[in-house]
């Protein structure tokens, strides 16, 4: 069984039909606690590392952490301290981004995920040079708290359509991904739910 950390209640149904339509069979556990995303927005990714291994003390098998404020920096460092792997999801995002380009446009729509999803895509860059630009979005996360879903996913859309000179487009939030199937522009815009589902189904490999 795969546990998935949630911070919102959204991400259940995102990760359900994705477990229905490409990975029939699996089994899933939600665990979701809004509270550690507002901790670790005040204080820092790190302050919430001793809460995260409470809420998952007892968890068998491997874990996917699906918020990339929280997952940010060592989410994967408790692993040894839980006895389970722990993923964080826009990791096999952040790989597959390096692979397509040197210049990486990110959309995030919290400032406290900026930091994070830079740093792991140099992590995972290894060395080659990237040109990394980061956006927040105006007006999304107000969006999105709201419970406006359909306005949340348009105007991360829009943004996307006004990126230039990049080769990807990054969604650095998971409750984003909807904003894909949105856009007009021709360049490829990834998002974190389904290549971290799969990566966690297969025991954590990025590619």
């Amino acid at each position: 069984m795969l546990t998935l950390l949630h911070t919102s209640p959204v991400h259940v149904p995102v990760f359900d039909a994705l477990r229905d339509e490409r990975h029939p069979g699996a089994e899933l556990r939600h665990l979701v606690v809004p509270r550690l995303l507002d901790r670790a927005r005040e204080s820092g990714p790190r302050s919430v590392a001793d809460e995260v291994c409470e809420v998952l003390d007892g968890v068998r098998g491997p874990v996917l952490v699906t918020c990339s404020t929280v997952a940010a920096p060592g989410a994967e460092a408790l692993g040894p301290r839980l006895g389970v792997p722990v993923l964080r999801v826009d990791r096999p995002m952040a790989a597959e981004a390096v692979r397509r380009g040197a210049r990486i446009a990110v959309l995030a729509a919290l400032a406290s995920t900026v930091e994070p999803t830079e740093e792991l895509l140099a992590e995972e860059a290894g060395g080659r040079a990237v040109t990394v630009r980061s956006r927040v979005v105006d007006g999304a996360w107000e969006r999105f708290e709201a419970g406006d879903a359909d306005g949340y996913l348009e105007v991360v859309a829009r943004a996307a359509d006004a990126v230039e000179d990049a080769d990807v487009i990054v969604l650095a939030q998971a409750s984003m991904a909807g904003a894909a199937r949105l856009v007009r522009t021709r360049l490829p815009v990834l998002s974190s739910p389904a290549p971290g589902l799969a990566a966690a189904l297969l025991g954590g490999r990025t590619g």
